[in-house]
């Protein structure tokens, strides 16, 4: 059963109906609030957000439809699941209050226990899409000056000019380059300079959702598609209507869903999962990877003909390495945003830290480069970064010092030393790879599924 802040709505015109609901939810943990039809519905609403609203429709004054429609036009309260109160479950009246979007209906007389358990439901689902907001609206995009894109190096101007040039076509675009380069930075500024950039952009990492969830996300379902699947969902692609879709590491993408997005690409048309109707949306697509698609052609695990339809327009971003010297404003750049973020002024950093900066390798690129300033920040006590607040660099890394060294690990038995070297290995491809998983995997040349069974056996977490 939910928590008692969990609050549920009950409009009905029958007093004693709204006192027997009344009794029963607030039995159950809920509180309830009432309202004797849709005016007085209205009113509430204006100042509470309930979990669940149960909506009688044949009311007087403001009748349920109406009260339905009203309720499902309010960004405030649209989101709000609404089961409807009938005594006619097949009537006309029915049908288009589902179709308005009411969540679900029950006939009267009802069956107390199958309401509650709808309701509970009801009231799941709905947690668990505020949920998926707060969650969304706390990793909000970061688009600092200049696009997020800082660089003089020619090989990022070479980035700068070909953004311009396809910015402002439909052409399908491939962005590569090694982990953690800005990959979705470069996707980003090709949206906003396009003429698409007042419609959304919709971001998908095909990496991050498990498969089994993957072809639901990027397609939708129809409502009873499969367990769970309680009302219709569009897509990522429906979302992304007259706007652009960026997925990321496309490579990951699993040979059975290549097929599907192949005919995405063609004609933009789609079904939902449990779908029969063809659904046409406009948008353009943008996709980056970190794999060779090239190799992975060869391999069987990558579609010629999808990778030749993606690769109509290639931006290769390069490695921090070889652009060192936007190094410095680069951490400039990123020092400024946190001193805003912790309420810091005036940090900067001395001749022996930005030395030290502009020398090491950044296997991890932008991102390793933004993790390491970000720690440097905190740890800084003062307004100056100076190399001691740079362990990594420095050798004095906890991560590092506490790995025992080769001698150490000879003197240990077999099975201990092999646990041990697996640690070492893992915890510097993760710190490499700025902390992303395939990233990982690539490095260490495992897959993906492999490498998450190591850190469970080994007990490493990202922090460590």
């Amino acid at each position: 059963m939910l928590s008692p802040s969990a609050t549920i709505l009950v409009v009905d015109d029958a007093r004693h109906l709204r006192e027997s609901l009344a009794q029963l939810f607030s039995s159950n943990g809920y509180r309830v609030l009432e309202a004797a039809d849709g005016d007085e519905a209205l009113a509430v609403l204006a100042h509470q957000q309930p979990d669940v609203i149960l909506l009688d429709l044949n009311m007087p004054h403001r009748d349920g439809l109406s009260t339905l429609t009203a309720i499902k036009s309010h960004p405030s309260t649209q989101a709000i699941p609404v089961v409807i109160l009938t005594s006619f479950g097949g009537s006309d009246q029915t049908i288009t209050a589902m179709k308005t979007g009411a969540y679900d209906y029950i006939t009267k007389p009802f069956d107390m226990d199958q309401l509650l358990h709808m309701v509970t439901r009801a009231a799941e689902v709905h947690r668990l899409s505020r949920e998926l907001d707060r969650l969304r609206a706390s990793q909000p995009v970061r688009e600092p000056d200049n696009n997020g894109l800082i660089g003089h190096h020619p090989t990022m101007r070479e980035v700068f000019k070909l953004i311009g040039k396809v910015a402002s076509s439909d052409a399908t675009v491939l962005i590569t380059g090694e982990s953690g380069t800005g990959k979705e930075l470069v996707a980003r500024a090709i949206h906003r300079h396009s003429a698409r950039a007042s419609f959304p952009l919709i971001t998908v990492n095909c990496a991050a959702i498990p498969e089994g969830l993957l072809e639901s996300e990027l397609f939708g379902h129809e409502k009873g598609a499969f367990t769970g699947a309680l009302q219709l969902k569009p897509g990522r692609f429906e979302e992304a209507a007259g706007g652009t879709v960026f997925l990321d590491e496309i490579g990951e993408l699993p040979v059975g869903l290549q097929v599907k997005l192949l005919r995405v690409l063609q004609d933009h048309t789609f079904e939902r999962l449990g779908g029969k109707q063809p659904v046409h949306v406009d948008f353009r697509i943008v996709a980056a990877t970190n794999r060779n698609l090239h190799q992975l052609v060869k391999e069987g695990r990558f579609r010629e003909d999808l990778f030749y339809r993606l690769d109509v327009v290639q931006i290769e971003v390069p490695p921090l390495r070889v652009r060192r010297s936007d190094i410095p404003e680069l951490a400039a750049h990123m020092l400024h945003r946190y001193q805003r973020t912790d309420s810091k002024e005036g940090m900067s950093f001395d001749d022996d830290a930005l030395r030290l900066l502009m020398a090491y390798q950044y296997p991890g690129n932008v991102r390793e480069l933004e993790h390491m300033i970000q720690r440097a920040a905190l740890l800084s006590p003062g307004p100056l970064i100076t190399r001691e607040h740079l362990p990594e660099l420095t050798g004095d890394s906890k991560s590092e010092s506490s790995n025992p060294d080769l001698e150490e690990l000879l003197k240990l038995p077999l099975e201990e030393a092999t646990l041990a070297f697996e640690r070492i290995l893992i915890t510097r491809a993760m710190t490499r790879g700025g902390g992303n998983k395939s990233e990982a995997a690539r490095i260490l040349g495992i897959h993906r599924q492999t490498l998450y069974a190591k850190l469970e056996e080994l007990g490493l977490r990202e922090s460590d």
